[in-house]
């Protein structure tokens, strides 16, 4: 198995003021923190060689929990459902969607003069459901339920810089390698006789970036984040397709994009 490393770096500057730059850290860093809040974005999805696009709104809570003590340990999670638009076949409009993405992460922290930087990496895991079963396009094409799931790791850099009156700004920037993918169709729903297909994916990696500015309160900071999330996965493996137990032919999971732009509202504490 690769070894795979990262590197976050946290900038921490006091602008007007005597608080420290020690001090000034403890408070942007405390020793056990909880964030809650809720997202909203657009995801579009697409699998370019065969023209077919998903696309709509996505509504969801995020939450997680961190302890910072020199090195940092941090789980987090998110969940959400929206209503998607499905063109190809057709078109389909408001087909519910399921996501759900765990993630834990692990570093040490260290501080040069006002500068901390914090090693980082983990592991993720994203589940996706797309369920069109019983919905039939504008052309006569029945849908299927699609399930995704993906294992990888996150590996980033990230930033935060106190300003004054007790907010701060920062950002982050990762890269998702990509260790392993199984997308299960549900050919069943249109046909009994079809078997349901899994199919594996091996290649591809994903991107993220996100800026946030951060007001701080005597009990809670409340912060709002706007971001990006990227996908990018290579076909899969190919799988036999049968009808009531014979072969009729082969079935693959395209290539495919999907992207998230959204805002993140949080409460820190």
């Amino acid at each position: 198995m690769k070894k795979l490393l990262a590197l976050t770096i946290c900038f921490m500057f006091v602008g007007v003021g005597t608080i420290s730059a020690q001090t000034e850290t403890s408070v942007l860093l405390k020793k056990h923190t909880f964030e809650v809040g809720p997202e909203i974005s657009y995801r579009t999805y697409k699998e370019p060689d065969v023209n077919v696009k998903d696309k709509g709104m996505m509504y969801g809570l995020v939450g997680s929990y961190a302890y910072h003590n020199k090195i940092m340990l941090k789980a987090e999670g998110r969940g959400s459902i929206g209503w998607v638009d499905y063109s190809n076949s057709g078109k389909i409009d408001d087909i519910r969607d399921f996501l759900l993405e765990v993630r834990g992460l692990g570093g040490y922290e260290f501080s040069i003069s006002n500068l901390c930087i914090t090693p980082f990496i983990g592991i993720g895991y994203r589940y996706l459901n797309d369920d069109s079963s019983g919905e039939v396009s504008t052309t006569g094409a029945l849908g299927y339920e699609r399930e995704s799931n993906y294992l990888y790791s996150p590996i980033g850099i990230s930033f935060i810089t106190g300003l004054w009156n007790g907010w701060s700004f920062g950002g982050t920037g990762e890269f998702d390698y990509f260790w392993w993918g199984k997308q299960k169709s549900h050919l069943s729903d249109v046909d009994p006789g079809y078997n349901d297909i899994s199919n594996r994916q091996k290649k591809g990696y994903g991107l993220r970036g996100s800026i946030t500015f951060q007001e701080r309160f005597k009990t809670v900071d409340f912060k709002a984040e706007p971001f990006i999330r990227y996908w990018n996965i290579n076909k899969s493996e190919t799988e036999t397709w049968t009808y009531y137990g014979t072969p009729i032919g082969y079935a693959w999971e395209p290539k495919n994009k999907s992207t998230e732009i959204g805002i993140m509202l949080g409460v820190r504490f």
